[in-house]
Formats: structure tokens, C-alpha cells, sequence
């Protein structure tokens, strides 16, 4: 845990860093192939949806039954000729959940089922669940979807800026399909669970984001007074800034839900409990990549489209070009720029974008003369 403090400590300073935007074609061509992915799963093998959704039949057998699950899987298959969830409960009793069946083939369902499991029909209890109301919850769902997403822009865009606000936006839509690509392919039902963690990873998602935004903010005030960094490069500077920070948060997250998905669905058989830990689970760690690969990056390259981000790379890449003509190092060219414009230019600006290679020099600059502004 101390090399890794260390390391974040390193990274936040910048001693050391890792150039995701740089390599931003890189991250959006993999969230482009995992995205098709998605997509292509969804069209093809499409989404299991629950009884809650397209409507069925739940029996219940009495306590203590002597049949396995599979054996009550297969005769719930052959007695309605749809595919069963069986789940075996802690007093011992069967819960059979069968999707799209009415009021007359459940009948003859529980009465085949009484003779399969040998248990007298009356002792097994049958409760009939209608497509309405599960579209009740997914259209509740997308509309608190779609209200989140609004009010999201609506924040980010008065809090920060459009371009902002827009990344954003891409990342969550990013999230969302990759989360639901992996149900389609991977084949877990979809419950009213599985929307309460998709509407859970929303907020997640957009935390981490903001908090390199954040970060951002602070590190590009009066960048166009300086002459030392592009915008690219400040947003690379934000990322590797809260890097850890972001790694320790979707690790300490994943490591509960982890053991919802792997232990209590696979291990222990609590099938219940892979609706909503999936979700969680793709979707943090979706959240986490969108928020480094794909938000900060896709705002740099909106940012550096303007036209005053093109003039300050340019002259950044002059005066670059000129240091090394010179033989000069770039980063001692940079304080001496600070130096001869600091009348042209906030105390508190340069902080904001100088390297902190370069932090000695910074705190060292008003020694040896009056404070104040230089004349």
C-alpha cells in the first residue's frame, strides 16, 4: 500500500505519467470494437428478459423437496415447452419461474409437475405475473433515464462547459450499451434488479468523470497565458493526477460485487443475485475506463479544435522548437517565460499549468525583489 501511495503521490505531482491522451485513437478504436461487440450480441441473441417483463407462471413447492434443481428444471422444460429457472430456497422448497404462460396452460403445468415431483397439487402454489406491469418499470426506467440524462447536461454544461458536458454524455451512453451488450451476451436474466443497477452505475460513472473535470478546471484557468503546455497536455496532466485515486475507488467497489457475481451467483447458486451484481459490476468498470479513456481525451480533442487552443499549440510548439535550436531545455525555457510576462499575468496562473519539475523555480521566483508585480 505505500509503493502505492507513493505512486499516486508521483502521479500527482507529475514526476511521473502515463499519456492516455496521446494515445486517445488507441482507447477510442478498443471502445469502439467492444461497443460493436455489444451491438452485434444484442441484435443477435437479444435480451433474456424476465417473468417481471413478458409475463408468466411461479409455482412453489412445499418444504423439504427430495428433487435436485435439475431434476425439477427438466420437468418443468417438458411440462410447458418453454425454458425454467429453478432455484431451491433455504427452507428446501422449489421455486419455479416459467416465462410466457396464461392462466390455462399453468393448470395443466402444476398438475404435470404434481405428478413429476410427486406432491399433491393443492400443496403447490401457482401465482400468474402480467407483461403489464413490467412494462410499468421499463418505461419508468427510461424515462428516469432519460430525465437523468438531461439533467446531467443541464449540470455539467453550467458547472463546467459544453464540450464537457458532452463527453460525458458519450461516456454514459458508452456504459449503458456495454453493460447491456454483455447481458445479451453472456445470457443473465433481466430483472427489475438489472434496472436498478443500470440507473446505479449511471451516477457512478458520472462521479469519477467529474472529478477529472474537476481537476481539469483548475489546471486550464489563463492557459492561453502561458506558453509551456497545449490543452492536450494539461488534460493528461488531470488524468494521471486522480489516477489512482479513480483505481482505488472501482477496486474497492468491485471487490463487494465481485463477490455477489462469482461467490454468492456461482459458488453458493444464489441466482438472484447475478441480475443486479452483472450490471454492477460491467458497469464500474466500464465507468472507470469511459472516465480515463474516453471523457478527458474526447474533451481535449473538442477543446484543441478551437481556435484559440490552435494559436496556444502553436506557439507552444514554436517556442519549443526554439528552445531546442538553442539547445536549451524546454522546461528552464518555460520559467523564464513566466519571469519577463509576469506583468501580463495573475500571480496565481502559472501554478495551474507549470510542471511541477519545474515547482522549485516557481516558488523561487519572487526572491530577491520586491512582491508584487514586476515593472
Amino acid at each position: 500500500m505505500g509503493k502505492l501511495g507513493n505512486l499516486g503521490a508521483r502521479l500527482h505531482h507529475g514526476e511521473i505519467g502515463y499519456d492516455f491522451v496521446k494515445n486517445r485513437k488507441l482507447w477510442y478504436g478498443i471502445s469502439i470494437l467492444i461497443t460493436i461487440t455489444a451491438i452485434v450480441g444484442l441484435a443477435v441473441r437479444g435480451l433474456h428478459m424476465g417473468i417481471e417483463f413478458q409475463g408468466g407462471a411461479v409455482f412453489t413447492t412445499p418444504k423439504n423437496m427430495s428433487a435436485s434443481v435439475s431434476q425439477a428444471e427438466t420437468y418443468a422444460e417438458e411440462a410447458s415447452g418453454h425454458d425454467a429457472i429453478v432455484q431451491k430456497l433455504g427452507d428446501g422448497s422449489l421455486r419455479i419461474q416459467i416465462s410466457g404462460t396464461d392462466t390455462a396452460a399453468s393448470d395443466q403445468i402444476k398438475e404435470e409437475l404434481s405428478k413429476d415431483l410427486d406432491v399433491p397439487a393443492e400443496k403447490i402454489n401457482a401465482d400468474l405475473v402480467g407483461p403489464s406491469w413490467g412494462d410499468q418499470i421499463a418505461n419508468k426506467a427510461w424515462q428516469g433515464l432519460g430525465i437523468f440524462m438531461v439533467l446531467v447536461v443541464i449540470y455539467l454544461a453550467i458547472a463546467f462547459e459544453w464540450r464537457m458536458a458532452l463527453a460525458a454524455f458519450v461516456a454514459l451512453v458508452h456504459d449503458i450499451t456495454i453493460t447491456v451488450g454483455i447481458y445479451a451476451l453472456v445470457g443473465f436474466e433481466v430483472t427489475p434488479g438489472t434496472v436498478i443497477g443500470l440507473l446505479t452505475i449511471l451516477g457512478y460513472s458520472l462521479y469519477d468523470t467529474v472529478v477529472v473535470f474537476d481537476s481539469l478546471k483548475e489546471q486550464t484557468r489563463d492557459i492561453t497565458k502561458q506558453t509551456r503546455w497545449t490543452y492536450g497536455e494539461i488534460a493528461n496532466r488531470s488524468i494521471n493526477s486522480t489516477l489512482v485515486r479513480s483505481i482505488n475507488t472501482t477496486v474497492v467497489a468491485l471487490l463487494p460485487v465481485g463477490g455477489l457475481l462469482f461467490i454468492g451467483g456461482g459458488v453458493l447458486g444464489a441466482g438472484m443475485l447475478n441480475d443486479i451484481s452483472l450490471s454492477l459490476f460491467v458497469g464500474l468498470a466500464a465507468g472507470a475506463y469511459s472516465s480515463i479513456f474516453i471523457a478527458t481525451p474526447l474533451v481535449a480533442d473538442l477543446k484543441e479544435a478551437e481556435p484559440q487552443m490552435k494559436s496556444l499549440k502553436k506557439r507552444v510548439l514554436a517556442r519549443r522548437a526554439q528552445a531546442a535550436a538553442k539547445g536549451e531545455p524546454v522546461e528552464s525555457d518555460a520559467d523564464e517565460r513566466y519571469a519577463d510576462d509576469e506583468a501580463d499575468e495573475p500571480d496565481d496562473a502559472a501554478p495551474a499549468v507549470v510542471g511541477p519539475r519545474n515547482q522549485p523555480a516557481s516558488r523561487t521566483r519572487g526572491r530577491g525583489r520586491p512582491s508584487g508585480k514586476r515593472r
